[in-house]
């Protein structure tokens, strides 16, 4: 079993455990019973997958519909009453028990629920032990935009058991693996670099191999949110893909592509402005780019490049108006580029647009 510990200003520090059978092995449940009453939240597919599991807790759990169309304040309210009805009161917990979709919307719930009361993330994806689990970013959708309703809510902690990852559908890993390789990307060179020489490991799913990944990523992320918690500077660069990706998602309704494959395709797009700006070489753009290709993820959208753009000035990382966008310089190194030129984001955009 690996330990991180997250160290948060202001005492909000909390643990990462990760191993196999810490949520999932015959006498674990109890690990994800937090102190105090509680209500776990999952979505329709976890509670028939694992219904043994989560029926151990009766009456507790709120099931939500999977996808990213739940990830909306309406189902806020109804996790806030089922809280309610549950008895929850201040020293309570909601334990996220699912994906980022869930994570995100029990996180944010938790936040705002009589102003605050404990969360437990335990995810169940790829993406969600890598990256959306860690650093307390919780929120829910507005039809003009992803995530422009949240707060920063670092969960008590989180607990990640890799044994979830056999049961996932192949679409499901390769969503995370954009994450991954976004860190490599943006921090590590030597993760990267390991990447291209095992990703089949990745793809197997080898289940030893993700035990190390993960635990590597979540440090990563760890240390930019000890630096800087609300994103008021480094941690923007966690970004990378995303300004793109999430502009993609929303012209696609959250249903044709996951949040990964967005993101994927964003990565290119950012690395492609880098390089026509002279800021990144051929070589390294192609490198990310064939690593992307032989995680299975998407190269090519159908949606004009205009359309994208326009669409790129709801994402709530734009400042009064003007885009910001993550690229790289070299592998393991970015930087944010404030309000680009048009068609320099244009002329990226294109190249990936069928």
């Amino acid at each position: 079993m690996s330990g991180i510990k997250v160290e948060i200003e202001h005492g909000k520090s909390y643990p990462i455990k990760i191993g196999r059978g810490l949520v999932l092995g015959k006498n674990s449940p109890e690990n994800i019973i937090p102190t105090g009453s509680f209500i776990i939240v999952t979505d329709s597919n976890l509670f028939h997958l694992y219904d043994k599991f989560l029926k151990r807790f009766s009456k507790s759990v709120f099931v939500l519909s999977p996808g990213e169309q739940s990830k909306k304040i309406a189902n806020v309210e109804k996790i806030c009453r089922f809280g309610v009805k549950a008895g929850l009161d201040r020293s309570s917990s909601i334990v996220a028990f699912g994906g980022g979709v869930v994570g995100d919307i029990a996180g944010f719930s938790a936040s705002i629920y009589m102003r605050g009361i404990g969360c437990v993330q335990v995810p169940t994806t790829v993406l969600a032990m890598v990256d959306s689990s860690v650093g307390g970013k919780t929120g829910a959708n507005l039809p003009e935009g992803k995530n422009l309703i949240g707060s920063f809510w670092q969960p008590s902690r989180i607990l990640i058991d890799p044994f979830f990852i056999k049961t996932l559908p192949e679409k499901e890993i390769k969503c995370g693996l954009a994450e991954i390789i976004k860190y490599g990307m943006i921090l590590d060179k030597n993760l990267f670099e390991f990447l291209e020489k095992n990703i089949g490991k990745l793809l197997s799913p080898n289940l030893d191999f993700y035990e190390k990944i993960i635990a590597a990523c979540c440090r990563l992320k760890a240390e930019i949110v000890r630096r800087d918690e609300k994103e008021s500077g480094i941690r923007a660069i966690l970004n990378y893909g995303h300004t793109f990706g999430h502009a993609i998602e929303k012209l696609t309704g959250y249903k044709k592509l996951s949040h990964g494959e967005a993101i994927a395709i964003g990565m290119r797009m950012s690395a492609n402005f880098a390089k026509n700006s002279g800021l990144l070489s051929s070589e390294e753009e192609l490198r990310q780019n064939l690593l992307l290709d032989k995680a299975g993820l998407p190269s090519k959208t159908n949606l004009s490049p205009e359309k994208i753009y326009s669409a790129m000035f709801s994402d709530k990382k734009t400042k009064v108006g003007k885009i910001s966008i993550v690229v790289p310089r070299r592998i393991g190194t970015v930087e944010i580029i404030e309000n680009p030129e048009k068609q320099a984001i244009i002329e990226a955009i294109r190249g990936f647009c069928a």
